[in-house]
């Protein structure tokens, strides 16, 4: 899970992230095209999120597609933001109850 923090502390990777999401299962030309960053240092960030196991990739012939793999970010919800969530999803299902007794 540290790898994962890490990997999205930074902006760029985020971004790299939001992009994926976007449109999955693009090359490294094609997200390079649309950011303002040198093909070297979007090879380093993606190596980052690989290795975070945020990203995922597959080879069509010469070309490297990446997808976006949401497990991880999905665990770290479930961990530190998951209880919360809970919590909130009963109050509400218990005003429900509430205000559908009082109606009665």
């Amino acid at each position: 899970m540290d790898a994962v923090f890490k990997a999205l502390a930074d902006a760029s990777r985020r971004e790299l992230l939001d992009r994926l999401r976007a449109e999955n299962g693009q090359t490294l030309g094609e997200l390079c095209a649309r950011l303002d960053m040198t093909r070297q240092a979007v090879s380093k960030h993606l190596v980052i999120l690989e290795e975070a196991n945020l990203v995922a990739t597959v080879r069509r012939g010469r070309e490297k597609l990446h997808y976006l793999n949401p497990v991880p970010i999905h665990e770290i919800a479930e961990r530190w933001i998951g209880k919360f969530e809970r919590g909130r999803l009963q109050a509400l299902s218990d005003m429900k109850q509430a205000l559908e007794a009082r109606d009665e």
